[in-house]
């Protein structure tokens, strides 16, 4: 690589080029992360609940997550989301409009033992699924 007094294009053109090496970096420029999110860059989502489905964890635990099926109101995709808290599934019913959130992950990918599934259940009919599970709220009935 040059180190002339005029070698600073140079240097400016081959950075410009070797950047598109970095994932970091083409996620960013390309926006890709945003096109490829269910939630089109927003935080939470309201969603359907379309069936209640048990998910087994991945090597070495061994359980079955308690996860919903929902269709978000936004765009009409579905995604599996998960039913944080002890007997958090007995407060979600079939048809029942939710809030998800992301769970945190490695960049949006699927959180923990839970495979394919990157979103948590937050509220359930405007009610916090936290508040329901201690027994503070009670589920309004339509």
């Amino acid at each position: 690589m040059g180190r002339g007094i005029y070698a600073a294009r140079k240097a400016k053109k081959i950075r410009k080029k070797f950047r598109w090496k970095s994932t970091d970096f083409v996620r960013r420029a390309l926006n890709s992360a945003k096109k490829a999110d269910p939630l089109e860059g927003a935080h939470m989502a309201r969603a359907i609940v379309l069936e209640k489905v048990g998910i087994e964890a991945k090597q070495p635990n061994s359980a079955i997550r308690k996860c919903v099926r929902v269709q978000l109101i936004k765009n009409g995709k579905q995604v599996t989301a998960f039913c944080p808290g002890d007997g958090a599934i007995k407060y979600i019913d079939e048809h029942d409009e939710v809030l998800i959130v992301g769970m945190g992950g490695r960049k949006g990918r699927s959180y923990g033992d839970l495979s394919g599934v990157r979103f948590k259940v937050v509220a359930v009919t405007d009610i916090s699924l936290d508040e329901l599970i201690k027994g503070k709220k009670e589920k309004v009935i339509r």
